[in-house]
């Protein structure tokens, strides 16, 4: 069979979506009531189950690269393990469900008896599935457990190394290791040196945490920023007037920002910043 690591979140969130909502069915079936939950839930928790083999045989299939992470294997190995047990206890309740199916109206006692089973094991089920998707969090959220590499696009990489160095750069900034972080946001301008977010970032960052205005003007004038981007041409707008400021070019700060204001006259972000160079 070939590899399906790609359709991982997909397949995951069908699984657990279709046997969730099949084991409230089957409690549902139990009370009486709604007789149309009876088959409902037989048929979602044996589609579901079909899925969770597929869940199961996706992340085999995508787990070798992310184990590979330092720190990351034994996250992949408790989420693998849970998963694992999910899918066993629902070909167990699909077992039920299928006898239920065969009973059916001939033999309603037994064929109760059988839905009562399928139901109790069925929220045991449940819960291996919880415990399978608090662990998948952790390895996705803590971990970056696949972020970056599930396409195989070599720009989802650069774009979590982006995240990775943003993140960990304004945790140094907040802990007072501002220097630490303008290495790093320096560090992903140059490598993506095609981001222009990224380089006006790293300007801004000149200014405010390098305390090097000079510099980050220098490089202003060497950045071009499409006319068609309002939203960066006012972000470059102000990182200009801020290095000004910073340099002690008060009038300068200000005549930059009220050219952006005529272009832009009701932006209060413009407005906030004149107010504040103005006190």
């Amino acid at each position: 069979m070939p590899s399906i690591a790609a359709f991982h979140p997909q397949i995951v969130h069908f699984a657990v979506a279709l046997l969730a909502i099949g084991v409230v069915f089957r409690l549902v079936s139990l009370t009486g009531r709604l007789a149309f939950t009876s088959h409902a839930a037989s048929a979602l928790i044996l589609i579901g189950t079909i899925a969770s083999v597929l869940a199961v045989k996706s992340g085999t299939d995508a787990h070798g690269p992310v184990e590979r992470v330092p720190g990351a294997r034994s996250a992949v190995t408790e989420h693998e393990e849970w998963g694992i047990r999910a899918r066993n206890i629902f070909i167990g309740v699909s077992a039920l469900e299928l006898i239920v199916l065969i009973l059916g109206t001939r033999m309603p006692k037994q064929a109760r008896v059988f839905a009562m089973g399928a139901a109790a094991i069925g929220v045991v089920g449940v819960g291996a599935i919880y415990q399978a998707g608090e662990h998948g969090g952790q390895l996705v959220y803590n971990h970056a457990g696949g972020v970056g590499i599930r396409s195989g696009n070599p720009q989802d990489v650069g774009n979590l190394l982006v995240a990775g160095l943003y993140h960990q750069a304004n945790l140094d900034r907040q802990a007072g290791k501002g220097t630490d972080g303008a290495v790093l946001i320096d560090l992903a301008a140059t490598r993506f040196p095609e981001n222009l977010e990224l380089q006006l970032m790293s300007i801004e960052w000149t200014t405010e945490v390098k305390k090097d205005p000079a510099d980050a003007l220098r490089r202003l004038d060497m950045t071009t920023v499409p006319g068609t981007d309002t939203r960066l041409r006012i972000r470059a707008a102000m990182a200009r007037s801020s290095a000004l400021a910073a340099s002690g070019n008060m009038e300068a700060a200000k005549q930059v920002l009220l050219t952006l204001k005529g272009e832009f006259p009701t932006s209060p972000q413009i407005q906030r910043r004149l107010d504040e160079l103005s006190k």
